[in-house]
């Protein structure tokens, strides 16, 4: 059978760099976990005691460390959220808790950016979120750490610095759902493969960034993601 034949240029593969290795690890999919941290629950005004729920970004937001990203069109209030990002080598659906962890490549840091405006404009008219999510650039990610070497963090400081001072300083097991929870959930509504990557949430402290700052983010025993916000894009 011929070679498949594409109309348009095939658009570049998205993907995340490996810490210590010039390999890559490509992007299929990102999900985000909403609310799932207490105290970031509280600063936006929620009930804690409700269950979490997912939204998707692009795979094409991702952008490495070093970047500077610049600021997005049609907002006056982008945010920055710290996260810690899971690398998936497997998936499937209705997925067993005890067997999440085996699905895990890796972990690395990342930052939600989110058009806040954009976003609460959406939810309280009932809308789609991904205006305020969804965006170019929406994703930074540091380098992955396979979890062979660094095994499965449940612990451990989560901090965002914005231009050295400390905004977002948390604990990963401040989590109300943990890693293995928040796949299990997840592959109840879609199924999971290899090459998706979850956002886990974010502590409290998110707050507004503007063109000029730099955001330099680090998770214990994880790694380290350092951006730049830029002026608006021509």
């Amino acid at each position: 059978m011929s070679a498949a034949k594409y109309v348009i240029p095939v658009p570049a593969q998205p993907a995340i760099a490996i810490a210590g290795s010039s390999e890559l690890f490509p992007v299929r999919r990102i999900w985000c976990v909403g609310r799932n941290y207490e105290e970031h629950i509280k600063e936006m005004g929620h009930d804690v005691r409700d269950p979490p729920f997912f939204f998707a970004k692009p795979a094409d937001a991702v952008v490495p460390d070093g970047t500077t990203v610049p600021y997005p069109p049609i907002t006056k209030d982008m945010h920055h959220e710290v996260e810690l990002v899971v690398a998936l080598k497997s998936g499937g659906r209705n997925i067993k808790l005890a067997d999440a962890l085996d699905c895990i490549w890796g972990y690395g840091v990342g930052i939600d950016l989110t058009r806040r405006d954009l976003q609460i404009a959406s939810r309280d008219m009932k809308r789609p979120w991904e205006i305020g999510k969804a965006f170019d650039a929406s994703a930074p990610c540091g380098p992955l750490q396979p979890a062979a070497k660094i095994g499965h963090p449940s612990k451990g400081k989560i901090v965002l610095k914005c231009n050295g001072k400390v905004r977002q300083d948390g604990d990963l097991a401040q989590m109300i759902w943990n890693v293995p929870e928040v796949i299990e959930k997840l592959s109840e509504q879609v199924e999971l493969a290899a090459g998706d990557i979850i956002m886990t949430g974010t502590p409290a402290g998110v707050a507004a960034t503007v063109a000029g700052d730099k955001l330099e983010c680090e998770i214990e025993g994880v790694g380290k993601l350092t951006v730049t916000i830029g002026p608006p894009a021509k």
